[in-house]
């Protein structure tokens, strides 16, 4: 019996907690201000219930952020391609393809209050770029004017940069598709012309519309 009457208020408790997770993911990546209030009512809550997982709105960001980012570097993971220029493109569409869920993440990461602790959650995905770039540069794909750390950076700020501007500017999927991929292109070294030509001439980098 007494095992019985424990398990279920631990389900109910996990339960709530990812609800709330999950609602404040989805509150923040529409308003990096939402409330408590507004993310205790989406997710079917009270307020009062929120501080029964997390002592203040703080925690909750922490969580909410470092396992978007973790979402985000285990998206980016799998992404290679023998062309340096082509796998930074790609790594640019998967975070597009995702925006709607990493978005807020992968902005506080870059330049947010919380961006050394989510951008932990990061590493490995910045570490994959930067070997991207080592290889890209090495083969004179790449700008050489700049050092290594400073064209991933750039890349990667490119990048968020337009994940933020194309939710404000309502882009369609298509045009932030190819918006992110031209910036971090750019960033890379590369002249406008040269990644227009280079996405509209690789396969892998055309746009797919995703239905549910």
């Amino acid at each position: 019996m007494p095992s019985s009457t424990t398990r279920a208020p631990r389900r109910d408790a996990a339960a709530n907690r990812e609800a709330i997770i999950a609602a404040a993911a989805a509150a923040l990546n529409e308003d990096i201000d939402a409330s408590l209030e507004t993310i205790a009512a989406r997710a079917g809550l009270s307020r009062r219930a929120i501080y029964g997982h997390f002592a203040t709105r703080d925690d909750l960001l922490v969580d909410v952020f470092t396992r978007g980012a973790a979402r985000l570097a285990a998206l980016l993971d799998p992404v290679s391609h023998p062309d340096a220029r082509v796998e930074i493109a790609l790594f640019g569409a998967t975070l597009w393809a995702e925006v709607e869920h990493v978005r807020v993440s992968a902005a506080l990461a870059v330049r947010g209050p919380h961006r050394e602790i989510v951008g932990a959650a990061l590493d490995p995905a910045r570490e994959r770029l930067r070997d991207t770039v080592r290889r890209g540069m090495a083969a004179e794909q790449l700008r050489t004017d700049l050092d290594l750390e400073t064209v991933t950076r750039l890349i990667e700020n490119a990048a968020v940069s337009v994940l933020d501007e194309a939710m404000r500017a309502k882009l369609t999927n298509s045009e932030g598709h190819r918006l992110v991929m031209l910036a971090g292109l750019s960033a890379a070294g590369l002249s406008w012309r040269e990644a227009g030509a280079l996405i509209a001439e690789t396969p892998e980098l055309a746009f797919q519309e995703v239905t549910a």
